[in-house]
């Protein structure tokens, strides 16, 4: 086994079969990023209030009534052979170093990562909508123009390239790690969720790339439960009468040497997750987060190769674009969604309804022959318009095919804004319109969308008033019948530049005490540099591009890719931000292909 990395501390793996190589990324991982993937695990199992008190629990109450570590165990049982001696090898990996890890945690880890970045925390927000507004208002927040949930992402295929930018929280560390996974069997480069082995959303084998833009799918249900306690135990309201659910209590320690209980229910449906209301998805439904498919991922040489590994795909419900260097290229849609009632995909709906029940099988997926240049950015299109309700504007998915037909380089087309950092009439436009937002927030016919939603505190960041209003501030004017210059003059609004407010504001990781330099952002929701900040709430941008990547098909070490930070989670190495200015600017870094052009690290 052996440990090279690039000038920028990026790991480029080597060793001699499969599992020695898994056992190698889980080592160095733990080594790059023991805090960050220990607290990840922690998340996973519900024992992040163990390591920073009382702020973890409301976290830690979700994780265990959602059930998340039991669907990665379970989740993990069900695996093949071989992907279990693979997750069990970057297990042993990780623990070589002193993090404590199990054979699951990779699943855990995962879930726990995406299970609130898809469509059940906007179906609260649309109950408290259709309850305090009525039922016409909820498409203000479902239109196109809105901040859909995970939108942000752009995915590009041009002759000979695949490139684009995927939009998450900020996180520091950042959420993904480059890497490069070398074996007899397979010499894999791409972007890694840290925890987790493999390169599953963006890679390059040399023979094929692929990349990933949320498909904006609805995936997951909710369900209004209603209960009895009788003396032989719990029942649910179900479709055939009531049923006995299962019930039990756990224990959450809490730093400090305090405890909480909390008691765990699953209906028929799925786990209870509030009071009221239970969450039904595939991966629970079914105990399967699509890891069958990434081993065979790793061996893809072809875009067939490709579409015949993402067949095992479960959650999050992705976009693919993948191209070889035959010449090929494939659009794929990938994962599961549910066939329901039109009305799940909107609100809570009663368990007791069999309207609402799930029928056998799920939607079929879309596979598309590509013959020229595509462009995914979280949009309504053909490829994804049967999967979802909420869709991100048009906007950026136009003006990315404008500059590839202008015949802008990629690295450019990522940083392309209406709204720069130096603008002083962006930072204008900017606080006109965060002015209009706060309008909004008073407005009379707004003002029951401000009563308490009932739900549990811990779904304030997705059923905040002031934060959905911001995000969809032109379809809610719309809605109203009113015009933004209506409500506030923008003649007398003063600004400085717009990246003098616009700053990035990170989410830390816990505990984690690092400085980050000062730095100045363009960029808006609908530009191809999405770099969100809402209106009415803040300028700061805690939301954006976590990795550009430029893919060079046919020729692998013309790639370029850059992260926000870098490849150590360690404020003490030189690789913790070095990629911060690099970022910022819209550059990027080689992709370092020639092992002698790297640096061999010696393995202790």
């Amino acid at each position: 086994m052996r440990v090279f990395r690039d000038g920028f501390g990026v790991p480029h793996l080597r060793a001699d079969s499969v599992n020695e190589l898994a056992f190698l990324q889980g080592r160095v991982t733990a080594a790059d990023r023991g805090a960050q993937i220990d607290v990840e695990r922690r998340r996973s199992e519900g024992l992040l209030a163990e390591m920073v008190g009382p702020p973890g629990l409301g976290w830690d109450r979700f994780a265990r009534r959602a059930r998340i570590d039991d669907t990665a165990r379970r989740a993990f049982a069900k695996l093949d052979s071989g992907t279990k001696a693979w997750l069990r090898a970057y297990a042993d990996g990780v623990r070589a170093a002193g993090v404590t890890w199990h054979p699951w945690s990779s699943l855990g880890v995962f879930l726990a990562r995406h299970i609130m970045f898809a469509s059940f925390p906007g179906k609260l927000w649309n109950s408290h909508v259709e309850r305090t507004l009525g039922p016409h208002a909820v498409p203000w927040f479902l239109a196109d123009a809105d901040e859909a949930q995970g939108s942000g992402s752009n995915a590009w295929l041009t002759a000979g390239e695949i490139a684009g930018d995927p939009h998450r929280l900020i996180e520091l560390p950042g959420v993904y790690q480059q890497v490069r996974l070398a074996c007899p069997e397979f010499d894999v480069a791409g972007l890694t969720f840290a925890g987790v082995p493999g390169v599953q959303h963006f890679g390059h084998t040399g023979g094929v790339a692929w990349a990933v833009t949320n498909a904006m799918a609805d995936y997951q249900d909710l369900f209004i439960e209603e209960l009895r306690r009788t003396p032989t135990g719990v029942e649910a309201r179900g479709p055939d009468g009531w049923e006995r659910v299962a019930v039990h209590t756990e224990t959450i320690p809490v730093r400090g040497g305090g405890s909480e209980l909390v008691e765990v229910v699953e209906t028929a449906r799925g786990p209870m997750i509030d009071d009221t209301v239970s969450l039904r998805t595939p991966t629970r439904a079914d105990f399967d987060l699509g890891f069958s498919a990434l081993l065979p991922l790793l061996h893809a040489s072809t875009v067939d190769d490709v579409a015949a590994a993402l067949e095992r795909w479960a959650e999050p419900v992705n976009s693919i674009l993948t191209a070889d260097t035959t010449g090929r290229a494939l659009q794929l849609t990938v994962g599961k969604v549910p066939v329901r009632d039109a009305r799940n995909g909107r609100v809570p709906v009663p368990a007791w309804d069999q309207t609402y029940a799930w029928r056998p099988g799920y939607v079929p997926m879309t596979r598309v022959e590509l013959t020229g240049v595509t462009v995914n950015a979280n949009d309504r299109r053909p490829d994804t318009e049967p999967y979802g309700n909420a869709f991100a504007s048009k906007a950026r998915a136009h003006r990315i095919k404008e500059l590839i037909d202008e015949g802008v380089p990629s690295a450019r087309i990522h940083m392309d804004t209406p709204m720069p950092a130096g603008s002083v009439e962006a930072g204008r436009r900017a606080a006109w319109r965060f002015e209009v937002a706060r309008r909004l927030h008073e407005h009379p016919a707004l003002k029951p969308l401000m009563q308490p939603h009932g739900f549990d505190p811990l779904f304030d960041g997705w059923t905040d008033p002031r934060v959905k209003i911001g995000g969809a501030l032109d379809a809610v004017l719309a809605g109203l019948g009113l015009t933004a210059e209506e409500l506030v003059d923008p003649a007398p609004i003063e600004s400085g530049p717009w990246g003098s407010r616009h700053l990035l504001d990170p989410v830390r990781l816990p505990g984690l005490i690092a400085e980050l330099p000062r730095t100045e952002l363009g960029g808006e929701r609908d530009s191809v540099l999405c770099l969100n900040s809402i209106p009415g709430v803040t300028d700061r941008c805690s939301r954006g591009p976590v990795a550009r990547y430029v893919w060079d098909v046919a020729d692998r070490q013309r790639s370029r890719w850059v992260v926000p930070f870098g490849a150590s989670g360690d404020p003490a190495s030189p690789h913790f931000a070095d990629q911060l200015p690099l970022w910022a600017r819209g550059e990027l870094i080689p992709l370092v292909t020639d092992w002698s052009a790297l640096i061999e690290e010696p393995l202790v």
